[in-house]
């Protein structure tokens, strides 16, 4: 394979060409640095964690597509992935993994001691992420911790502590992160059943759509008291009526539980998070 192909294979492990997981990851990490810096966040900070969010989610995928090396090539989904095609060694994608995740470190290390020690934990779950969908019917609830774990680092960053009012935001993002990625766990739940990957699609059995709808509400009412606490006004109050309404349309999208709509209605959720990020940021102009 010449360097071109390997590079090529690498870009596809870290998911460069997939930026949907970077995108959730992104908007709830803004959202909490402009609740923290009061609409302003530092610059250095503020580079930081854009940098730093695109690199933990690609380490987030290697050591999963590790995890999971001998699994995916009996889900349709996951059948060409590059540890499963042979492409990348699973040595390689050790090997990137740890390069990427020395610079994350290294990312953190200009910022306060507090944000450093959450960065050792925020790595840890990464790592131990891929391995909960043998142990558990819930990976998806862990997956929210880790996919939340920005929030109080970037408060960390910012003000030097975690204040009671940013668990708010953070309760609202695992909420979520449970809903969108039960929707991603419809579309692979035949496979799944046959390998053995638990999920909470699986877990959640004919009641998917009605559990998934009460996560969304939940999270919902999160990010209500997340802006309340905040003395947010009426744009945010806007972008609150539209996140409802992109999950009315992904509880549509999910009904019939097809593959291809349950996909699409996963999907849908970057739109919600980027409207109420945008949302909030606007009434920080107009009510600061």
């Amino acid at each position: 394979m010449d360097i071109r192909a390997k590079l090529d294979a690498y870009a596809r492990l870290a998911r460069i060409d997939r930026p949907i997981g970077t995108l959730l990851l992104l908007w709830p990490c803004l959202m909490a640095l402009l609740l923290a810096a009061d609409g302003l966040p530092d610059l250095k900070v503020l580079v930081i964690f854009l940098i730093g969010v695109f690199v933990m989610r690609a380490c987030g995928c290697i050591i999963n597509d590790f995890a999971d090396r001998k699994l995916d090539g009996h889900v349709a989904r996951t059948q060409s992935r590059p540890l499963v095609s042979g492409e990348v060694t699973p040595k390689e994608a050790i090997v990137l993994f740890v390069v990427l995740g020395l610079f994350a470190l290294a990312l953190v290390l200009m910022l306060n001691p507090l944000v450093v020690q959450l960065s050792v934990v925020g790595i840890l779950l990464t790592i131990i992420y891929p391995f909960t969908k043998r142990v558990t019917n819930m990976p998806q609830m862990f997956l929210g911790v880790v996919w939340s774990w920005s929030i109080p680092m970037a408060y960390a960053a910012q003000l030097g502590e975690v204040p009671a009012s940013a668990w708010w935001l953070f309760a609202a993002n695992w909420c979520w992160t449970v809903a969108y990625d039960s929707m991603y766990a419809m579309v692979d739940r035949d496979d799944d059943l046959k390998v053995g990957i638990k999920s909470t699609a699986i877990l959640f059995g004919r009641y998917d759509r009605h559990l998934i709808a009460l996560f969304q509400i939940a999270a919902l009412v999160c990010f209500v008291i997340a802006g309340w606490a905040d003395n947010r006004g009426l744009v945010y109050a806007l972008g609150i009526m539209t996140f409802i309404g992109f999950g009315l349309y992904q509880q549509k999208l999910i009904n019939g539980r097809e593959r291809a709509p349950c996909f699409k209605a996963f999907l849908n959720n970057n739109w919600a998070g980027m409207a109420l990020f945008i949302a909030l940021g606007v009434d920080f102009y107009f009510f600061a």
